[in-house]
């Protein structure tokens, strides 16, 4: 797969990667491995999981290349460019583990790093980098410097860095995730809680003038999308067409409705957990969810995913779009304009209240609950003065649903691999749902990265 092919985009990857192995999506695109996703059935020859794999090489080899040649040239460049590499390592080592480090641009000349190693090179990266980086700055697409990264990129990553070291290396270090996120929580970059026409606050993140909008203030790396210029299908053009069909022009924005990717029942019992679902489209359905980010399209659709390749089998999630906040499309009627928000100001005040809620008995209270609740507030959700280490995971998801993040979190809680009773629709392959081994928890190293790097070793449960 080269990177000529659609489906190979970095965006687009990641998010099958991490979307449809979870209970948050299902996809009923038939090729490629992606019905392997959806049953959790992926191995060392799983075609995606190679691309996705490569693909993060490829970034970490050009970045490389610049900093071999040139390195001396701008203190800021090389800062960012090492920011860069270390976020490319960082979704390795959280997928696979044990991975070959670069110290040239092919795996010819890598050596394995442990997924301990490989920790503890990017927390040292970051830190080495932070003072060099610019300062943090809240900005919008006027600014020449939006989508580059800042200070608070490097306090993002290292608070998601030092939130999931205990399944990295062993060890907690929920104090230092705590403060890192909090760093980023008083810095410029806040939550969007303007509220535009009839788009609520949360709605205007994934909109074609997100960057235009106080939205922007919130994306701590947007990867910024122009319709009439990248002409791709991955990232939001992707998010946007994979997720709605001909049925659903009102909440589209675009020409492209493919019908493929839509919500599992378990992500829909996030906001209904008694089955008391309404027949309606995305902005009567968040309504009747007392939640703004219940961004779901009913109407005519089954809640359930008894059947994968058929789109009404399952509700339709509407959250990217390619309106802008005046309630028109776009220049291009085909290509969104909507950026991607690769890491927002929102992860930092989960991840504090997690933190510190890991660090007083599992309860979020205080400090710690009033972070959810700044979210949920933005959300016009009900309020609570104490969160449980269950309700904070399910906030994760109603939050950052569809975003590519999911199975990070569910292995962080204990919910994906191993003996965790929690099940989701055809977890496991089964359509009730059924347990699947912990060795799952890493994704299978491909073998030609096997044949290239002496010494790396495959990960235990695969051959």
């Amino acid at each position: 797969m080269t990177r000529n092919n659609p489906s190979s985009g970095y965006i687009r990857q990641m998010w099958n990667a991490y979307e449809l192995t979870t209970d948050e999506a299902v996809s009923g695109i038939g090729d490629e491995g992606i019905v392997n996703y959806c049953f959790n059935a992926y191995d060392a020859s799983h075609p995606l999981l190679s691309a996705f794999f490569f693909r993060l090489y490829e970034g970490i080899s050009l970045c490389n290349r610049y900093l071999q040649d040139y390195q001396s040239y701008d203190e800021l460049m090389t800062a960012e460019v090492r920011f860069l590499r270390a976020l490319h390592y960082y979704l390795l080592m959280d997928g696979w583990g044990n991975v070959p480090f670069l110290t040239g641009d092919t795996l010819d000349n890598a050596v394995r790093y442990s997924r301990s190693e490989m920790f503890y090179f990017i927390e040292s990266e970051l830190l080495e980098i932070e003072p060099h980086l610019s300062p943090a700055r809240a900005k919008n697409s006027s600014d020449p410097d939006y989508g580059r990264v800042d200070k608070s990129a490097a306090w993002l990553l290292l608070a998601r860095l030092y939130l999931n070291s205990e399944v990295y290396t062993g060890s907690q270090q929920y104090g230092k995730a705590a403060q890192y996120a909090a760093q980023v929580m008083f810095s410029p970059y806040r939550l969007n809680t303007t509220v535009m026409g009839s788009w609520s606050a949360y709605q205007m993140l994934f909109m074609a003038d997100n960057g235009e909008t106080d939205a922007a203030y919130e994306a701590i790396f947007p990867i910024p999308e122009k319709g009439m210029g990248h002409n791709i299908a991955g990232a939001t053009f992707f998010l946007i067409a994979s997720s709605h069909d001909a049925d659903m022009v009102d909440s589209n924005g675009t020409t492209e409705a493919w019908g493929w990717n839509r919500a599992r029942s378990d992500l829909v019992a996030k906001w209904f957990p008694s089955d008391d679902v309404p027949e309606a489209g995305p902005k009567d359905f968040a309504k009747a969810a007392c939640d703004d980010r219940a961004i779901m399209d009913s109407r005519g659709r089954r809640i359930n995913n008894e059947d994968l390749g058929d789109f009404k089998a399952g509700f339709a999630v509407a959250k990217y779009n390619n309106y802008t906040t005046l309630g028109n499309s776009t220049i291009s009627a085909q290509f969104p304009d909507t950026d991607f928000f690769l890491m927002r100001a929102a992860e930092a005040y989960l991840t504090f209240a997690e933190a510190s809620a890991r660090q007083s008995g599992g309860i979020a209270t205080g400090d710690a609950a009033s972070a959810i609740n700044h979210l949920r507030k933005r959300a016009n959700a009900a309020t609570k003065d104490i969160y449980t280490l269950d309700e904070i995971c399910d906030e994760w998801s109603r939050e950052f649903y569809f975003e590519g993040r999911r199975r990070m979190d569910l292995i962080r809680f204990g919910k994906y691999g191993g003996s965790s009773d929690y099940q989701w629709q055809w977890k496991g392959g089964s359509y009730a749902g059924r347990s699947f081994p912990e060795y799952l928890n890493l994704f299978p190293i491909p073998q030609a990265a096997m044949n290239a790097t002496p010494g790396l070793a495959q990960n235990p449960g695969y051959r």
